[in-house]
């Protein structure tokens, strides 16, 4: 196969017409021609650096069907949901799902396997598993280590985990929210090199300065791209791009190319915007992707233009699977895994017993995962704490997916919901039930719905019912990713109509049980600091006089 288009070299800054020669594979040659301004822009893919590609709710088969289609041909993914979920059988999975499709993931070891003790989680992997994965060679990276205050102090199986990954020469990822200081330093010191959790300018700078590469996140719910893209115009070897998280009706939208031409848009260099969504993470994960050089693996996309990064056409190993915004990978038949094993609940079940009208509150932040804690004002009605709707603060739950046990519940501000409830059983990090809402018996209804599906994305109002059903380890869809994406928008819409006031409100839903994420989030144990690691309780005062 022969193709012809305007050659973006990225490490040479220069771009100038060639034809490629590709041939099993690989490309044999490349040979300048004369000028051609008719001819098309050839570069290489698009990658993200760091992606859990169970929150586009689809399997990594039917993941790759949409991306590659945004000039996507590889992601650094780590697995770490659905291990959370079905274990070591979970990420056997993912790589094998992943295998059937012309596509590259590359797959980490996840590290934190339940993230934490202070939830019920479906898996474990310890350091006996990942000694079994970082020796095969579908694993190519330790994941995130969201365990900070273990590395900081030098926990023993941290440690253990974070030898074996530097046995096997494979790099490690970092997970660090608002790490500054010496406690960085002493979280980067112990083996991590990456991170994709910066907020602030400041706080990415700290990191680059100690050697750290910077992943530049813009996922469906965490956005931090405005935030930190001026790293580029000096640091343009030490940036990424990444989504961490995205949801499918977003993913049927754009992936890594909206990032490349809003960085443009913003006046970025043309080459370290590339270099960035192109070839940094290539050289860091050590990853087998071409980079339209003579003898590489024939991986690259053309484009209309520098700008809007607008795709003709994706090549993996030199075929095309991509063309014009259609999809050439063919759907597979995918397999279902699961681990649910909860009753059906009783509005009863998510009453909590009023000890004083104020209590603490979960901050919700659009396009943030930090979660402040504030106080508030709850309702009170025959004993009972209930949400104040007219100042927002909403009764929220997560309910124990793996054996029956009491609903936790609690307070949070943000969601906006004026009838109804929504809920997820995609809950970081464990994946339990997790839900907002006004009153319990919707709360109820749209739990049990999720139940009764073994897992989905549900809301509820009035009468009106909607869920996506998630059968794959209760967070994703072996469906065709594009009807998964439909059916989405139309829960999405549903939510909002229901008065919603977030961007992506079941995104959102899905990370107020992070407990590795600061300030207040709540487990199905209860509510928990993320910066002092221990249980709060819900109320602020004493018990009040019964309001009627």
């Amino acid at each position: 196969m022969i193709l012809k288009g305007q050659l973006v070299d990225i490490l040479q800054k220069s771009i100038y017409p060639v034809s490629i020669e590709i041939t099993d594979g690989k490309i044999q040659a490349i040979n300048r021609i004369d000028s051609d301004e008719n001819l098309p822009f050839l570069m290489p893919g698009f990658i993200d650096a760091h992606v859990h590609v169970e929150s586009s709710m689809l399997v990594p088969s039917e993941f790759a069907r949409l991306a590659v289609c945004h000039g996507t041909v590889a992601t650094v993914s780590d697995p770490h949901e659905i291990a959370n979920v079905c274990g070591m059988k979970g990420v056997d999975y993912m790589i094998e799902n992943g295998k059937q499709v012309p596509f590259k993931f590359y797959f980490g070891a996840p590290s934190c396997v339940p993230a934490t003790p202070f939830e019920t989680a479906g898996g474990e992997i310890d350091a006996a598993d990942i000694e079994n994965l970082m020796s095969r060679p579908e694993i190519h990276y330790l994941a995130e280590m969201m365990n900070w205050p273990g590395t900081v102090n030098r926990d023993e199986l941290v440690m253990e985990k974070i030898r074996i990954s530097k046995k096997y020469g494979k790099p490690i990822d970092g997970h660090a929210p608002g790490l500054k200081g010496e406690l960085a330093e002493k979280y980067f010191s112990a083996g991590p090199s990456t991170d994709h959790e910066c907020f602030t300018y400041e706080e990415a700078l700290g990191k680059i300065k100690l050697g750290m590469k910077i992943a530049i996140r813009e996922g469906s719910a965490a956005k931090n791209f405005e935030a930190l893209i001026d790293l580029i115009d000096e640091f343009p070897d030490q940036i990424m791009f990444c989504s961490d998280d995205k949801h499918p009706d977003n993913l049927a939208i754009s992936h890594i190319n909206e990032l490349a031409a809003r960085a443009v848009a913003k006046g970025k260099d043309l080459f370290k915007v590339l270099q960035a969504a192109c070839l940094n993470p290539i050289a860091h994960y050590a990853m087998n992707i071409g980079q339209l050089r003579e003898g590489d693996p024939a991986d690259f996309i053309l484009v209309k233009d520098l700008k809007d990064f607008q795709v003709i056409s994706t090549f993996i190993n030199g075929a095309k699977v991509a063309e014009n915004g259609e999809t050439l990978i063919k759907p597979i038949k995918n397999e279902i895994i699961n681990n649910f094993h909860t009753s059906l609940k009783k509005p009863e079940d998510f009453q909590i017993k009023a000890h004083g009208n104020k209590v603490r509150v979960i901050e919700a932040l659009d396009g943030q995962l930090i979660t402040p804690e504030i106080s508030g004002e709850i309702l009170i009605k025959n004993g009972f704490a209930e949400s104040n709707p007219t100042e927002d603060i909403l009764k929220i739950t997560v309910v124990n997916r793996y054996e029956d046990a009491a609903p936790a519940v609690a307070f949070i501000k943000n969601f906006g919901l004026k009838t109804g409830a929504i809920a997820s059983s995609v809950g970081h990090d464990s994946h339990n039930i997790i839900a907002v809402g006004i009153d319990d018996k919707s709360i109820c209804k749209a739990v049990n719905l999720i139940i009764e599906a073994k897992g989905g994305v549900s809301a509820v109002s009035g009468d009106q019912e909607e869920i996506l059903p998630l059968p794959v380890g209760g967070i994703m869809s072996a469906s065709d990713g594009y009807e998964v994406a439909k059916a989405y928008t139309r829960i999405d819409k549903l939510a909002k109509d229901m008065g919603a006031t977030l961007n992506s409100p079941f995104m959102t839903l899905s990370f107020m049980a992070l407990l590795v994420i600061p300030d207040l989030k709540l487990s199905d144990k209860g509510l928990f600091n993320g910066q002092k690691f221990e249980f709060e309780e819900v109320f602020l005062e004493s018990p009040m006089p019964d309001a009627g």
